[in-house]
């Protein structure tokens, strides 16, 4: 399609390639002008094979017309075909029918979005599936996102020059870098996301990367201590799987999959869309980034797209840090324009959003083929742009640095950043969908607590630290005077978050080792029937264990001072 400059011939729109058939009152993808000719499949094209020569199509009123591997040829007869009419027997969708097509992950140089559902045809279902590049991760991710549970997406935008029209950009003899790296949290009840940026000149260590090789093998990549994140991709042979492995060693949160691109996804996504709305406060003219803009608003696509995201010395102190700015704003606004109705009523968009987006688009094996991809359009379909809070890893100049060219973590605003997302809360208000379930689990740390010397309790380590729970236990019966409690050793199996057992007839008891634990209401799991006398409770402490005395509830608002932007407002890069 248009979107990338190839596989579209003659302007040739995929949404008017569709027929009534009278037979079943629905709309069918013709590939001639025989009305009862199904569709042809041929066999998928490897992702490293040439593409297949356009092959003629008759035209009932002249020369045959031309169409692009995957394509379908035009539609005859004329009318609307189905996702943008009303013809026929197929009823219009609504509005909020139309916002299940749309998957939108976005993050740095990359924004991704697909068409889901029934708005192609067979041939150019496969024509996207060919076009998706994948990446061997190994046992990088958490093994593939779960409906039930909350999903995190690494999203990587790199700097290696590779395809047509990124000539003239980032380092000619690079391997590339994660220039830029957002991971994306998506709550488990899929009403709010929190995009944290990582910076790229962040001080931190890799961990060893056993890499898949292109024989088969694996090699390992030797970790690293104190060299910026950046690093983490494409040096040393290292692939996103790395990033992978270095984001969950900084942060403590699993990522499940990742998703990258190079400079042209920015390029080809804004100008499927139409161009994204930017606004500036000043006169900009940026001579290393190319871009020049007058005060105010602008609608950028394409080559200016991309300027406006990889600029450094337009706005703020020209560092990095305010580069992921401005790319937090564009990627914003770039959002508010794919849900827009705009977008959403548009087969051509649509169409051409897919084109770019698989074609931009390397993820993990996982997630490589369009039904994996649609499956998760489905569980990230309703998060609304509103509860889409973008923010940065809280840092600090690099103090062994006279120079300051790279950043550390700040510990004291970071570390409450990251429980709120190990920890599945918003950064946003948020009304729950299960409100009336969290009142009543809520409701179990109302009431009377037993003293300290009445509690009995059980203490295994299900998933902490070595040593958890003998650590533990002499916390609990030097420095809180619970003497009736053990250590059982290690628990049957692993569990990730901490758990509290106990029979209703303990619940004062289990109350006031909460309170002491610091545990969550979540981790409360009462019976159904008392308990004998002298029956301990069972205190599992799982992967989300961090020491005896140190609460597990996360926060339940974000540290005061750390960089954020709302997907749903509109701001100014000055």
């Amino acid at each position: 399609m248009d979107a990338q400059g190839r596989g579209r011939a003659n302007d040739i729109d995929p949404a008017d390639q569709w027929v009534l058939n009278p037979s079943t009152g629905n709309y069918e993808l013709r590939l001639d002008s025989s009305a009862g000719q199904r569709p042809v499949s041929r066999p998928r094209r490897s992702a490293h094979a040439a593409p297949a020569a356009p092959s003629p199509v008759t035209s009932p009123s002249g020369p045959p017309v031309r169409t692009a591997p995957g394509v379908p040829a035009p539609r005859r007869g004329g009318g609307t075909p189905p996702g943008g009419g009303r013809r026929g027997g197929r009823k219009r969708p609504g509005g909020g029918d139309r916002k299940k097509k749309v998957l939108l992950i976005t993050g740095g140089s990359m924004a991704f979005v697909l068409v889901a559902g029934s708005v192609g045809g067979y041939l150019y279902y496969r024509h996207l599936n060919n076009n998706i590049s994948t990446t061997d991760i190994g046992d990088a991710g958490s093994g593939g996102f779960k409906t039930d549970q909350a999903i995190n997406i690494l999203v990587i935008g790199t700097d290696k020059r590779t395809g047509s029209g990124n000539t003239g950009y980032g380092d000619k003899n690079s391997p590339g870098h994660a220039d830029t790296t957002i991971l994306f949290h998506v709550s488990k009840d899929r009403t709010n996301a929190t995009a944290l940026s990582i910076p790229r000149d962040l001080i931190t260590d890799i961990p060893d990367c056993p890499t898949k090789q292109p024989d088969g093998s694996v090699k390992t990549v030797p970790g690293q201590s104190g060299v910026r994140f950046n690093t983490s991709l494409g040096q040393g042979g290292r692939d996103p799987g790395c990033t992978m492995r270095t984001v969950k060693k900084l942060t403590g949160i699993p990522v499940d999959h990742f998703m990258m691109a190079d400079f042209n996804a920015v390029k080809t996504l804004s100008t499927a869309v139409g161009g994204v709305p930017v606004c500036v406060n000043k006169d900009v003219n940026d001579k290393d980034s190319k871009l020049r803009l007058t005060k105010g608003e602008h609608r950028l696509q394409g080559e200016q797209a991309l300027a406006f995201v990889r600029t450094r010395h337009a706005f703020g102190n020209e560092s990095d840090l305010d580069r992921i700015k401005t790319q937090q704003a564009f990627l914003s606004s770039m959002i508010r324009q794919m849900k827009s109705s705009e977008t959403l009523t548009s087969p051509t968009k649509l169409f051409s959003l897919a084109e770019a987006a698989t074609q931009a688009l390397t993820v993990d094996t996982g997630i490589g083929g369009i039904p994996e991809l649609t499956r998760l359009a489905k569980e990230l379909k309703d998060v609304n742009p509103k509860n889409i809070t973008f923010t940065t890893l809280p840092v600090d100049d690099n103090p062994a640095e006279r120079v300051k060219a790279t950043v550390v973590v700040k510990e004291s605003q970071a570390e409450p950043l990251l429980a709120m997302i190990r920890e599945d809360t918003s950064l946003t208000e948020v009304k729950k969908q299960k409100e009336a379930a969290q009142n009543a689990q809520n409701a179990l740390l109302q009431g009377t607590r037993a003293p300290a010397s009445d509690i009995r309790v059980e203490v295994y380590n299900g998933g902490g630290p070595t040593g958890s729970a003998q650590t533990t236990l002499n916390w609990l019966q030097n420095n809180q005077d619970v003497s009736k409690s053990s250590n059982n050793g290690n628990a049957p199996e692993k569990l990730a978050k901490t758990t509290l057992e106990y029979a209703p007839n303990q619940a004062d008891q289990a109350r006031a080792l909460a309170d002491m634990m610091g545990l969550p209401a979540a981790a409360l799991k009462p019976g159904t029937a008392d308990a004998p006398d002298r029956t301990p409770m069972k205190l599992t402490l799982g992967a989300d264990f961090k020491g005896a005395g140190i609460p597990i509830t996360a926060p339940k608002k974000a540290p005061e001072g750390i960089q954020r932007v709302e997907a749903d407002k509109a701001t100014c890069a000055e």
